[in-house]
């Protein structure tokens, strides 16, 4: 049968047969699987037909816990279900796949197989969540690679209708996921041909239908249950003849072999790993490299992994076979094994395979690269006499000592393979580019091609590195690129901080570098390393300026079709014409929904960069170079120099995968110390701000919109104005608090900077402009110096005032969120007010993933070493794990609150200690006036508590006498045996009640509890308990950072989205309005509601957050939050414009419902904002792709949405008008 090749990733593929066999899609957006249901989203909202003739009915709902219920329901209705997921979502859908399996209904789960939540979050691949669900009664199924998950993704849904036990298909996360191949494309008459229509009847005769009643679902007691369990194990013994009969059929269509184990290697091998996922295909390509020298080595492929078949296992195994290596991919911490090698462990000894050796190892945690070299090592212990019971591969285990030794290993990939590495910067495109890149070689051509992508932790912004391979053999190589053929570095600044970028160039290999500079910049900036490198091993060196070229063509920072034309001309893949053609059309595909103009510039930027590129004759004396510069020495907190040193730096050049495990023995829990993002100075900006002191204000609302904190203002004393560097540009204060006082300075940070404008927009004097970085890098000394050696002015900071609330310090700097990111500005913001005594509880999402990278903490620390204390649990637990913290600490602190009563009580206490013991209790719940108490009460505290020398000094005077009283001789006698017995201090009760309290004296000051979130976590998955968490009443703070979709995850609908809104899982434009969760929250009457935007209001908006905070009782903030992904005009240097336009269109509306007001005998309820102008209504919505899109796609849809969309927000403000005179 001939299939056509098409190229895509495992996520595609999996979507591409489930929509085959699927009725209704459930479904919840997760990485790495939300890809799965978007294509089926998009597909049906495209009218595309299943093998029974109709669209998937696609449900998006609320968490996955949600999605696992209605995939239950609508299999019980009788219709095929599929859903997708990973992870924590898979573990939320638990309770319902021992429902879906106990009433053996033919569901089936597609899973991109994703690391669990630990000590940590990682959003990557490995088998813990799906070995979480061996117990459920799911069937379950793995795949190796892409085309394998074409090809036996159908067996899944067969097997499942056939033999009515669900299945679990699973493939490894990221590696197979987003795994690009060029593989070949089932054709859905060829499934249909497949499927037992009869079994399919008799699954809708079962349904729960009123026209033949039934019971499903029932309870049941001791008597019975066991009995009813065991029923149903003849359903379980007949699923591996099943999907044996499946695999045959495809067999017959395809030409492969597909069995529940197979085997590849040599026939007598004595050496054999048995494994499943990706690691297969790295096996495969050591065993044909290994055999090729004569060794006798193989591998046993597990595919049905549940039921659990022990002699098909055998049957697999070469009977030579006297050594075994089970590799798994995960960690089940205190067990004996990992659940693969358990159960081939036990096949062998119910068999009485005595003869044969097995031993056990743990590979590619976390999406831990696994290449062929941990494979070798496999082999390698498999010939020792004495092997390593259980072991580590692509680690160094430094500690427990688990790991095998990994040596540098040939090349192994397919001969004739051409690869090739970009490195890129989160955003800027480069991903994007290769993607079509690597689609254009595979569609177009007769190559193989295989892309992989690469991320590190922060958000766009961040390191990317794609991996791309093509050649004329098929290409396997499921591992990073170590050595390419081609290598282009887009982005300047890796060259500056010395990325050993170069070193992955094979000699005579290409190295293209994106900058503008000339040759003697460029040789300024390379290191000697990389000089000698290119030198030596007769490096192809080109430059090119990408950067200056795209600003001429008007594609701003957008680099990435330029360099893609390079790469085409450069690489010689395929005729230039032709590949400048197949781009052309590619970017009128990919850009056509913005618009024609972006179109044309993509063409411009295509037909510029074919030509663009010089190449550079490298000088011979690159060969001994040698570097000048001596390192620079990190100063700091000892702690976070250590983690800097000895973990940021490696991270920060994607170097993290050479780190011992030794290294992390103090963080062994995922404790990380803050500040570190300060260390980064990662450069990445092209253009910064430069700003004008003449010009300038003082306004600091530059400042106060910034989202990474590189731009901030700074009172100076006239110590501080004299001792400041030379090129610091300084001005007198202009009016209001210092003046006469103080001198002014605005700081930047060019080197923390992302460049995102979003200053420029808010500077009405025009007393900032952007530069290139290079020329502002003298300005970093200046910000280093007024942030170390500036001391903070309390006198100059009001917490609830747009230009003085920017004299504080802000707590989060330079974090890897969005360039010109609105979420940021609110978080930071809010720092400023309260950082120094912050616990945030951050719901998982955008906000946690910019806010919580391991060793690169933007959230920092005052010169007192205090600051905001950060958790991460979970995504839909965010609240009530910030209750949790809030009561934590409450139940200790009220404890304390006992104990100083107690204290005041003790005659003898000294007044002053009693004065400031009372002082803190009259402020126990006044967070601000409470930090002063505090400092005071510790203070007095601190010298209450007497040494036994002290006291007996003290006992032996009038006044000691006089407050002991009729006990002062005794006391003093009992002092006495004290200081004989060697003890230090008075034990009194006074003396051991202040000892007590200053023992816990971190919990003494008012903590000020925050939740963050975004609003998938706040309307969707977390609603259940955020509602709970604030209608408990406690004083809990909550931000709700509102994108009005799921950003983190690719921009899927919430509930926050609005009608008309094209997001993923909403691809025809979402149908229903908007949640108004302020308005919920408002109907308990005593929670603190507040709906903000920062760009639209400044004053609205720090004035709500200090009333939030004051309030004693729960508080709810809402923040609008334009997002990247919303498609705005211009790019995000509008995005606090944006908001300014969103309220003043009636799109967003300002208020507040303040609980304290009413209490006051006044009106509660606050609107700020005014009528909106609704002739700018629709102008407001086609600003912004998200809504844009739909015009373009479908147009006469487009227009009914997006009046309603208008409808519905006039009704809005009519009835929040209304809410005024209803509160009054």
């Amino acid at each position: 049968m001939e299939r056509h090749f098409k190229t895509m990733d495992g996520n595609n593929a999996a979507a591409h047969v489930s929509y085959a066999f699927t009725e209704v899609a459930a479904i919840y957006p997760i990485t790495p699987s939300s890809p799965m249901a978007d294509f089926v989203d998009q597909w049906s909202a495209a009218g595309r037909k299943n093998i029974f003739g109709s669209t998937v009915k696609v449900q998006e709902m609320q968490a996955e816990s949600g999605a696992a219920g209605a995939v239950h329901g609508s299999l019980n209705a009788g219709a095929l279900t599929t859903t997708y997921t990973a992870s924590q979502g898979l573990l939320l859908m638990i309770p319902n796949m021992y429902k879906i399996a106990g009433e053996l209904l033919p569901g089936v789960f597609h899973v991109s197989a994703r690391t669990l939540a630990s000590h940590t979050l990682n959003i990557f691949g490995d088998h813990s969540d799906v070995m979480a669900c061996r117990q459920t009664g799911f069937a379950m199924l793995a795949e190796s690679n892409v085309q394998e998950v074409m090809d036996l993704s159908p067996v899944a849904h067969l097997a499942a209708i056939k033999g009515r036990v669900p299945f679990l298909n699973f493939f490894d996360g990221f590696r197979t996921s987003h795994e690009l191949q060029k593989i070949q494309v089932w054709d859905y008459d060829d499934l249909k041909d497949m499927v037992d229509m009869d079994a399919v009847k008799a699954f809708r005769d079962r349904a729960l239908n009123s026209e033949h009643p039934v019971m499903r679902g029932s309870h049941e007691n001791g008597d019975i249950f066991f009995q009813n369990r065991e029923a149903s194990n003849k359903y379980y013994e007949a699923v591996p003849a099943i999907v044996e009969e499946y695999m045959g059929k495809i067999n017959a269509k395809l030409g492969t072999d597909y069995q529940l184990f197979n085997y590849y290697g040599a026939p007598d091998a004595d050496r054999v790993i048995i494994a499943m996922g990706s690691i297969c295909d790295v096996a495969e390509e050591v065993i044909d490299y290994l055999t090729a020298q004569g060794e006798k080595v193989g591998l046993v492929k597990c595919r049905l992994f549940r039921p659990f078949c022990p002699d098909k296992l055998l049957a697999a195994i070469p009977a030579t076979a006297k050594k075994i290596a089970v590799l798994d991919r995960t960690k089940e911490p205190g067990a004996q094994g990992e659940p693969l090698y358990l159960d081939v462990v036990t096949a062998l000894a119910n068999a009485g395979k005595t003869d044969v050796t097995v031993i056990g190892g743990r590979y590619g945690l976390g999406s831990k690269d696994t290449p062929p070299a941990s494979v070798f090592a496999v082999y390698n212990e498999l010939k020792k006499a004495e092997m390593k019971r259980q072991f580590t591969i692509g680690i160094i285990d430094d500690v427990t000592n688990m790991s095998l030794t990994e040596e540098p290993a040939p090349n192994t990939a397919a001969e004739g393979t051409i690869e090739c590495k970009f490195w890129g910067l989160g955003g800027d495109g480069t991903v994007g580019a290769n993607k079509n890149s690597i689609k254009i070689i595979g569609d177009h051509t007769d190559k193989f091609v295989q892309a992989y992508f690469q991320y590190d932790s922060k958000k766009t912004g961040g390191v990317t590195i794609s991996h791309l391979r093509f050649g004329d053999k098929p290409i396997k190589s499921p591992y990073y690129i170590n050595k390419a053929d081609f290598v282009a570095c887009h982005v300047p600044s890796y060259i500056t901080k010395h990325f050993p970028i170069v070193r992955d160039v094979k000699p005579g290999g290409v190295f293209l570098v994106n900058c503008q500079w000339d040759f003697a910049q460029l040789e300024h900036h390379l290191d000697a390393a990389s000089k000698r490198y290119i030198a030596k091993n007769n490096i192809q060196l080109y430059m090119i300026d990408a950067i200056d070229l795209a600003k001429k063509i008007g594609m701003g920072k957008r680099t990435n079709t330029i360099l893609q034309s390079a790469f085409f001309s450069l690489a010689k893949v395929m005729p230039e014409a032709e590949a400048i053609q197949y781009m052309k059309d590619a970017a009128l595909h990919s850009y056509l929904k913005k618009g024609q103009d972006i179109v044309d510039m993509n063409y411009a930027a295509i037909d510029a960069g074919a030509t663009a590129y010089h190449k550079v004759e490298v000088p011979a004396y690159w060969a001994e170079a040698t570097d000048d510069a001596a390192a620079e020495s990190v100063t700091g907190l000892p702690k976070t120099v250590k983690m800097v040193e000895n973990i940021l730096n490696p991270i920060d050049k994607m170097d993290g995968d050479s780190l011992p495990v030794s290294t992390f023995v103090d963080h062994v829990d995922g404790t990380f110390q803050l500040g570190a993002a300060a260390y980064e100075k990662r450069g990445i900006a092209v253009s910064v701000p430069k700003w004008d002191a003449e010009k300038c204000v003082q306004c600091n609302q530059c400042a106060f919109v910034c989202p990474h904190a590189t731009i901030r203002p700074f009172a100076l004393t006239a110590d501080e104005a004299a001792a400041a560097p030379e090129q610091t540009k300084l001005a007198d204060i202009k009016a209001g608090k210092g003046k006469g006082e103080y001198k002014f300075t605005m700081a930047v940070s060019p080197l923390d900077c992302m460049g995102c404008g979003v200053c420029i927009s808010q500077c009405a004097v025009h007393a900032i402009e952007m530069v290139p970085m290079e020329s502002q890098i003298e300005q970093q000394e200046v910000f280093n110096y007024m942030v170390k050696n500036v001391s903070e002015k309390k006198d100059m900071f009001v917490a609830d005032n747009v230009k003085f609330s920017q004299f504080a310090q802000p707590y989060l700097e330079f974090s890897g969120s969005c360039a010109g990111c609105a979420e940021t500005s609110y978080a930071r913001l809010v720092t400023q007010l309260f950082g120094d005594h912050m616990i945030i509880s951050n719901a998982t999402g955008c906000s946690s993933i910019w806010g919580g990278p391991a060793a690169t903490s933007p959230y920092t620390v005052n010169k007192e070493g205090k600051g905001p204390a950060w958790a991460n649990s979970l995504f839909e637990d965010g609240a009530e794990h910030g209750l949790g913290l809030y009561y934590g600490q409450k139940s200790i602190r009220d404890a304390l609150e006992h104990s100083t009563r107690a204290l005041l009580e003790v005659p003898h206490a000294r007044p002053e200690l009693k004065e400031a013991a009372q002082k803190w209790l009259d402020t126990f719940n006044d967070g601000n006036a409470n930090q002063a108490a505090t400092k005071d009460y510790i203070a007095a505290l601190e010298t209450s508590i007497m040494g036994v020398d002290e006291a007996i000094a003290f006992l032996s005077t009038d006044e000691g006498k006089k407050a002991l009283g009729a006990n002062a001789e005794s006391y003093l006698a009992h002092v006495k045996e004290l200081k004989a017995a060697g003890k230090d201090h008075c034990d009194c009760e006074a003396c051991s009640l202040a000892a007590d309290i200053l023992s816990k004296k971190d919990y003494l000051n008012k903590k000020s509890c925050w939740i963050f979130g975004g609003d998938g976590w706040a309307y969707d998955i977390g609603y259940g308990g955020l509602d709970h968490v604030l209608a408990s009443g406690h004083d809990v703070n909550v931000m709700v950072f509102d994108t009005e979709m799921y950003s983190n995850t690719g921009g899927q609908a919430s509930k926050a989205s609005n009608i008309g809104e094209v997001c993923q899982f909403a691809a025809a434009g979402k149908e229903i309005s908007k949640k108004s969760l302020a308005e919920i929250c408002m109907t308990y009457g005593y929670i603190y509601v507040a709906q903000i935007a920062l760009g639209a209001n400044m004053a609205q908006a720090v004035k709500a957050i200090a009333e939030a905070e004051a309030y004693p009782g729960p508080s709810i903030i809402i923040g609008y939050a334009p997002c990247e992904l919303h498609g705005v005009k211009g790019g995000m240097t509008n995005c606090q414009n944006e908001m300014k336009k969103a309220v003043e269109a009636g799109y967003w509306n300002l208020f507040t419902f303040n609980p304290a007001l009413k209490a006051e005998g006044k009106n509660p309820f606050t609107l700020t904002s005014k009528a909106g102008k609704m002739d700018k209504y629709q102008e407001f919505l086609a600003n912004e792709t998200r809504y844009s899109r739909l015009s373009r796609a479908f147009p006469d849809r487009a227009k009914a949405l997006f009046e309603k969309n208008q409808e519905a927000a006039e009704a809005r403000y009519t009835h929040l008008t209304k809410l005024v005179d209803l509160y009054k």
